[in-house]
This record gives structure tokens, sequence and C-alpha cells, in this order.
């Protein structure tokens, strides 16, 4: 009972933060904004330039949301971090976090921040290794499909879904869990942000965009409730 207490009120005082500091930048009443990690390394953090359009697009649309319709761009070291109470990392190739970045990152998701890591092929060995330096004494490890992040507005009995095919692996969840809170879901074979892209990228069936979105809402909605 006591974890739980403090656990909503660190979620609390996170949105507190994140209210005050949207009014202070003078972003209006009710428009909440999402970002994309940008980060150091060479790897294309830039990656899936539709995917948080159409991802916000789709939350506003379908669990009445008032998500800014832009995707903005945070810095991991920059103190801006904490304006964004739901922040998505991708991309193919190379991280590197220094050691203030990692400290920052860490900050924000003790706060009560949210980040989710979409591995879009190729980032996995080196985002583990970076995510290490933030919670050393965390393993990723896999969420069971009873999780409530399955289980918001859409229900996804079997876990993660799968997008697209690489190796010919199943689509896993994985996350770090802080004191008993999930602050990081990292998606791996699902290529989930591909799936929220515009369909002339990938062509993907609708039914398999829709199935992306859902999730991507799933995510969206537990990364905004107090646990």
């Amino acid at each position: 009972m006591k974890s739980q207490k403090n656990q909503i009120l660190t979620k609390t005082l996170f949105l507190c933060i994140c209210l005050g500091s949207l009014l202070a930048a003078g972003h209006a009443m009710g428009q909440v904004r999402i970002a994309k990690l940008k980060y150091n390394g060479g790897g294309d953090w830039y990656a899936n330039k539709t995917s948080l359009p159409n991802l916000i697009a789709f939350c506003n649309e379908n669990l009445n949301t008032s998500i800014h319709p832009e995707e903005d761009v945070v810095e991991v070291g920059s103190e801006e971090l904490f304006l964004y109470p739901f922040v998505h990392m991708t991309g193919h190739g190379n991280v590197v976090f220094s050691s203030q970045e990692a400290e920052n990152l860490r900050n924000y998701l003790v706060a009560g921040g949210f980040l989710h890591i979409d591995d879009n092929y190729g980032l996995d060995k080196f985002v583990r290794l970076e995510m290490k330096k933030v919670f050393p004494e965390l393993e990723f490890v896999e969420i069971p499909f009873d999780h409530p992040i399955y289980h918001q507005k859409y229900n996804f009995d079997n876990g993660l879904p799968k997008i697209h095919e690489h190796d010919g692996k199943p689509a896993q969840g994985y996350g770090l869990i802080y004191e008993g809170r999930l602050v990081c879901f990292y998606s791996v074979e699902s290529d989930l942000g591909d799936g929220w892209e515009d369909p002339s990228v990938h062509n993907d069936p609708e039914d398999v965009r829709q199935t992306a979105l859902r999730m991507g809402a799933n995510l969206v909605a537990y990364a905004f409730i107090i646990q």
C-alpha cells in the first residue's frame, strides 16, 4: 500500500512539473506534447518521420486526448525532457549516452516520465548497454501478457503485435521496472513504429497499421494515467 501511494505521489508530482513547465514555456492549456528522443552515437534517431504525428492523430481521435498534432524533438540530456509525459526513441544504429545524459534520463524516469524504445532493427545491442548507464541496478524483463499496458482501451491478449518480419522471431515487449513502476517499455522484433507510418511508406495492409496504432495508443494511455 505504501509503495502504491508513493507511485501516485511521484506521478502526480511529475504531472504538476509538466504542467508548470508547459505554462512557463507558453504552451496552450490542453496542448500536451510528446517527443522523439535525440541521442548521440551516429544512430538515426530521426527515423520514421510520420510515425508520431500519425499516432498522435489516432490517440486524439480514439482516446479523446488533446495532444499537440506535431511531434517535438528533445535531446536526452536536456532539461526540456521534463516537459513531456511520453518520449519515443527509435533508430537502427549506434546509441551513446554521456554520464550527464544518463543521469538526466534517469531523473526524468524516476520522477514519473515514460520512455518507449522501439527497435527499428539494429538498435538492440547498443541501447541495452546505454540503458545500463541509466539504471545499472535494473535488467530488462519481458512484460507478461496480463500487464495493464496490453489492456488499456485495446486488449492484446498475446502481447506485443508483430508488424514487420526480420529474423522470424516473435515480437517481444520488455520493460524496466523501478520501484514497482514500469518506466520504460522496449518493443523488440515488432517494428511497431513502422506500423504508425503513412501507408505509402511501407505499404502495410490497413489492418496491420490499425493494430500498430492501437498498441501505440495503449502505450500513450498507460503513460498518461496515474498508476
